[in-house]
């Protein structure tokens, strides 16, 4: 084992021999890590002029981009970013930066940039030649702004991927569609994407195939085939591909789904690595409620009764109406508190399945008279109209509906309460995501770059709340910190939108079909518009720090903006469970409490430690960890950030083995009861789970 590893690896083993930390030694290691490895290994050049010109002309930054600019503000930039004497903060952070992200020669054996020379390069990328973002894009990432994984890792490089790596796509009940597709998740999974796909427009097992009954071999089979096509396309033998498949509760096929992911499931159904995703509308809830059996449908009945498919309709709306039509089937009779337990009793043994409760996605949806909301993402915080596509034969032109691509990334809480512009900030972030939106086309996936061409949607999300939290002596879950996230997200809500109808003023362009939003009607705006007033208490006032209190008289002008320009973005916000860019900007992860105060990563054959930013012997009471928090409590801080999300938050529970499945019920009823739109992961203690590496933004 290297030094530094070791001597970053005694902080925990003096952690838990005497519970006291030595951060001296995360320091010595990360000092020994850039004399023995990062300095050895690095190119150094005369100045940024040969630097730029060695790196186009060998190939690895695109020409392109770097023309759009002059040398000599090409090294502005670089003064800019290097002016901040930025230093990491634990091993942690310098070695994933240099090991995941910095530009290295082909052979692995340099280093060609430094943490300095990829924000820079990121800023003119994206900026796409205007030099006052690219100013304000140094200014941000610098100091509070982080790009996703993605974003970060390829924007300016010649040999690169694609700049987002999270999809969703909508699956259509005929055999053209099921195959087209496998087709785009083999593509996707290429391209280093996480996949969501939605079965539920499937056929059951037993319907009917042009008449006959009992052809249909339903969900299950088409699940392995997306599971053994993520495993193929595998990015270059790296790592395998991932996806997530959902169906709603109703359907014919929903008890195989529920038992796929456990560990003695039957081989034919039994998904290994394919993450699963059930759709829970608010009539099942009712009938659990009052102890009822659940009727399963079919997805083909509803089809050819009614000429829309399961996913487009309202189940909480149909349900007693498909009950009562003669022409639709009842499949089975299921007691829903039984089958909750099963549900409870999976994700215990798996994690698995995550929930969506589709309800509270859609009717809190500002594009409700749009279009539906039928499904999430593989983390489960990406929730976006869809429009399924009609894939014909060969000899006919497909008509493309709307998928979705995630373009993402996140605000440090902590820095960002401390920068003197919150409101510029902001405004960056959301303008750096637009022009990835703006610079992504996934060609291969029609329906996709249809979706991101016409609604032009982001995802903003947050990180490092729980550590802001122990800076400012508030405990994780309690008043204190609900009320923080709650002004906090609103402030982000309303410059988000604000810098969206700017956009959309600029460029004379709003989002596809705006006109029949609650932007546009200025329903969206009414909660906000008639709050009352209320005076925060000192210490969440104070954690605030620069980030304005925004009043309904800033509401009601910015509604009047928004009905008269428009806004650019169909959707702006979405907290992701973040990972990889926690770590470089030495964070804690999206707005969730921290698993370890001294936390365990092993990679390959070493192992490396971090200890949560800002973390001493005398606050380290502060830093709860996930699974002592009460669940209850942590529900309450992310209902209180969803109400100002108009997409969702990756939410995951935490429990432990003495839970039972009746207390795991009773806190997703909770989740659904506050409005939380998706519950991630359960995770439990000691249990390691496959996590997202797609969306860990």
């Amino acid at each position: 084992m290297k030094q530094y590893l070791k001597l970053n690896n005694e902080v925990l083993n003096r952690y838990h021999a005497t519970g006291e930390l030595d951060l001296a030694k995360d320091k010595e290691a990360t000092r020994r890590y850039f004399l023995e490895d990062v300095n050895v290994r690095m190119r150094y050049f005369i100045d940024v002029e040969e630097k730029i010109r060695y790196l186009v002309d060998e190939g690895y930054y695109e020409k392109e981009f770097i023309d759009q600019y002059t040398p000599a503000f090409i090294k502005s930039m670089y003064k800019k970013a290097y002016a901040y004497k930025f230093r990491f903060p634990s091993f942690m952070s310098a070695s994933k930066f240099y090991e995941s992200y910095a530009m290295k020669s082909r052979d692995g054996k340099e280093i060609l940039e430094k943490y300095e020379d990829r924000i820079v390069i990121i800023a003119l990328y994206l900026a796409q030649g205007d030099e006052r973002l690219a100013e304000k894009a140094v200014e941000a990432m610098m100091e509070a702004y982080q790009p996703a994984t993605p974003t970060a890792l390829n924007s300016g490089k010649k040999a690169r991927g694609e700049l987002v790596s999270c999809f969703k796509l909508t699956m259509d009940d005929t055999m053209n569609s099921i195959a087209e597709n496998i087709g785009y998740c083999l593509e996707l999974s290429r391209l280093g994407g996480g996949v969501g796909v939605n079965l539920t427009d499937l056929r059951p097992l037993g319907d009917p195939i042009k008449g006959i009954l009992n052809r249909a071999s339903g969900v299950m089979p088409v699940a392995k085939l997306l599971e053994n096509s993520f495993s193929y396309s595998n990015q270059l033998g790296q790592r395998n591909g991932s996806g997530v498949v959902y169906l709603n509760i109703f359907h014919g096929d929903i008890e195989n789904f529920i038992s796929s992911k456990k560990p003695n499931a039957d081989e034919k159904i039994r998904l290994a690595t394919l993450s699963t995703g059930v759709i829970l509308p608010t009539i099942f809830f009712e009938l659990m409620k009052r102890n009822k059996d659940i009727v399963l449908f079919s997805s083909y009945d509803i089809y050819k009764e009614y000429g829309k498919r399961m996913s487009e309709i309202s189940m909480s709306e149909m349900y007693y109406e498909l009950l009562d039509n003669p022409n639709i089937r009842k499949l089975k009779r299921l007691n829903a508190r039984k089958l909750y337990t099963e549900i409870k009793k999976a994700q215990f043994e798996s994690g698995y399945p995550f929930e969506i409760f589709d309800d509270n996605v859609n009717e809190a949806h500002p594009l409700k008279s749009i279009g539906r909301v039928k499904m999430s993402n593989l983390c489960t915080e990406i929730l976006q109209v869809q429009e399924t596509s009609v894939i014909t034969d060969q000899d006919e032109p497909n008509q493309y509906g709307l998928d979705v691509s995630c373009n993402l990334g996140s605000l440090d809480i902590y820095k960002a309460t401390k920068v003197g512009d919150f409101e510029t900030l902001v405004d960056t972030a959301v303008r750096l995501l637009t022009n990835v939106s703006q610079m992504t086309n996934i060609k291969n996936v029609p329906s996709v770059a249809k979706a991101n061409k016409l609604m032009h949607s982001i995802g903003l999300g947050v990180m490092n709340l729980h550590g802001h939290l122990v800076t400012e002596g508030i405990v994780y879950g309690s008043k204190e910190s609900v009320a923080f996230i709650d002004a906090f997200m609103e402030a982000v809500n309303y410059f988000s939108i604000k810098s969206s109808m700017e956009i959309a003023k600029e460029k004379g362009v709003t989002f596809d079909r705006f006109e029949e939003s609650d932007y546009a009607t200025g329903a969206y705006f009414d909660s906000y518009t008639t709050k009352e007033g209320s005076l925060l208490e000192p210490a969440v006032e104070k954690a605030l720090g620069n980030v304005p209190q925004i009043t309904r008289e800033m509401w009601q002008a910015l509604k009047e903006d928004v009905m008269k320009h428009g806004i650019f973005h169909a959707y702006r916000l979405a907290i992701a469970p973040t990972g990889s860019i926690s770590y470089i900007r030495s964070s804690t992860a999206s707005i969730a409490p921290c698993t370890e105060r001294v936390e365990v990563r092993d990679y390959a054959d070493s192992r490396t430690i971090y200890p949560m930013p800002f973390l001493t012997n005398e606050n380290e009471h502060l830093y709860t960890e996930a699974y002592e928090v009460d669940q209850f409590k942590l529900i309450d801080l992310y209902a209180a950030a969803q109400k100002h999300i108009d997409q969702g938050v990756s939410m995951t529970l935490y429990v432990t083995d003495s839970w039972t499945t009746e207390q795991l019920a009773k806190v997703y009823i909770y989740a659904w009861m506050k409005g939380i739109k998706s519950v991630y992961y359960v995770r439990q203690r000691l249990q390691t789970l496959e996590e997202c590496v797609s969306c860990q933004v």
